[in-house]
């Protein structure tokens, strides 16, 4: 690796792992869990997926998305059954990685890509919104204006520095930078220790302490399947966009099979459950991270500051961090995509904003089905509208239908609308060298059209079949005649 490149992702990776730190905190107490659990998360799943995931330049580790899918377990029963579901869920991603699913996320349509984007985006900017309450009082006075200009210098830090240099990331120079000024002026402002104190030990191997039975895994299962679908997802559309942004390709496959795995190394080590994290990710890319070395850095530094650099680490301002996540909220947020609208089809901008509101407002995985059945009900709306047929009256007194399109579930009706049993000859020819059989609904509307044909004593004989149509119709078995 050339010294240019290991620089950049050092600090890249120092600069992430900042950023993980109250990030991971605050999800392990949205959780109801020790912040310990969320930073032992994130070093062993920043890691692990670093080193051995399909997607260099990626940040994973203790997610947002994955805390919420699990508070009511937590409540319910407990921490130990959470380590066996983090276990289990950790299982269901290798496996979907193994059978090599991960091609599945090219179902999923650009616009839902946006929202997906937006709605992470809205998300990480009110996440910083809680850091301006102490308790459940909302800051005021001195207090309230001493943060806001601390996060509004961080801000101009962020974007002013890459004008004068882009030797050092800018979000590390303002992290460090308002830190220093805090601690040196001794400014009255809340930092990392007021939020918890991170000191601790390395994480110890210890199979959760719960009985292994029928009963457990009916307990356990719900949440481990909720659980690995969400991180699946969150990484699979994080693996996009960084593909995007690096301008290069990932393996997706190989990125669940080492998110899995890693999920199970944390469950089995004390830690919470993880995925991509598209803040962390973009801290990282805007910081120069391209490489393996910084998604390692910045999980190895996660854990250096849970036993050595506590007492430093918990003085940095939360000031700072919430200014560079307000920068990371401002920087991921699609915003052409509200320059959209009359451009592109009513339906995709729909798309866009029912997934940004439905991330905002339940959790991504019913965002992104929802995005997907709509944008897929669209286009089977469409295409069913393409169905024609051209008619021609044959020499021999018969007459002949050249249908073009094709024929599913959406377009059975409009097919069967083109004919007319009653009023057309003894003999039909039905011409399909440019029509599609798609599904079993479409074999259901040439036996509907046959059997009209035939109630009205003509006879329908159909020509030009392509080989998979004659294969879905002897499986169903229909005569082709």
């Amino acid at each position: 690796m050339k010294p240019a490149r290991l620089r950049a992702d050092v600090l890249a990776g120092l600069t992430t792992s900042f950023a993980l730190v109250p990030e991971c905190i605050a999800f392990a107490l949205v959780a109801h869990l020790n912040p310990l659990m969320g930073l032992y998360g994130a070093f062993i799943i920043c890691t692990l997926t670093a080193l051995f995931g399909g997607r260099p330049g990626m940040v994973s580790g203790a997610a947002g998305s994955m805390a919420v899918v699990i508070v009511a377990l937590v409540v319910q029963h407990g921490v130990q059954y959470l380590l066996a579901t983090v276990l289990l869920g950790g299982l269901i991603m290798v496996a979907f990685g193994l059978l090599r699913l991960g091609k599945l996320v090219r179902m999923v349509p650009y616009p839902v890509m946006l929202g997906f984007v937006n709605g992470l985006a809205i998300i990480i900017a009110l996440a910083q919104l809680e850091h301006f309450k102490e308790g459940e009082t909302w800051l005021s006075g001195t207090p309230l204006y001493l943060m806001l200009g601390l996060v509004a210098l961080t801000m101009g830090v962020v974007y002013l520095l890459p004008r004068l240099t882009r030797a050092v990331p800018p979000a590390l120079v303002a992290i460090l930078g308002v830190g220093l000024l805090v601690y040196l002026l001794q400014l009255p402002t809340r930092t990392l220790g007021d939020m918890a104190h991170i000191a601790g030990g390395l994480p110890t191997f210890a199979l959760p302490d719960i009985p292994w039975n029928l009963e457990t895994l009916a307990i356990i299962a719900p949440y481990a399947i909720l659980m690995a679908l969400v991180g699946l997802l969150e990484t699979l559309l994080t693996l996009n966009l960084t593909d995007e942004i690096t301008e290069s390709r990932g393996y997706p496959d190989r990125e669940c099979v080492a998110l899995g795995a890693a999920n199970m190394v944390s469950g089995a080590f004390g830690g919470m459950g993880g995925c991509a994290m598209i803040g962390q990710t973009v801290i990282n890319l805007g910081s120069g991270g391209r490489g393996r070395l910084s998604g390692i850095v910045a999980g190895v530094m996660v854990l250096l500051f849970v036993l050595f650099l506590s007492p430093l680490i918990e003085r940095i301002p939360l000031a700072a961090l919430v200014g560079v996540m307000f920068v990371v909220a401002q920087q991921t947020f699609a915003w052409g995509s509200l320059r959209v609208a009359g451009k592109v089809p009513m339906s995709d901008v729909l798309v866009i904003v029912a997934v940004t509101v439905i991330t905002v407002f339940t959790d991504l995985a019913t965002a992104v089905l929802c995005g997907i059945v709509i944008a897929a009900l669209n286009f089977a709306w469409h295409h069913a509208r393409e169905l024609y047929a051209d008619t021609h009256a044959e020499p021999d007194g018969s007459k002949l239908y050249r249908v073009h399109g094709t024929l599913f579930f959406a377009s059975t009706t409009p097919f069967l609308n083109q004919f007319d049993p009653a009023g057309d000859p003894a003999q039909v020819t039905l011409d399909c060298q440019h029509l599609s059989f798609v599904d079993y609904s479409a074999i259901a509307a040439l036996k509907t059209l046959r059997e009209r044909y035939t109630r009205a004593g003509k006879h329908l004989r159909v020509v030009h079949l392509s080989e998979r149509c004659r294969t879905l119709l002897r499986r169903a078995g229909e005569q082709q005649g």
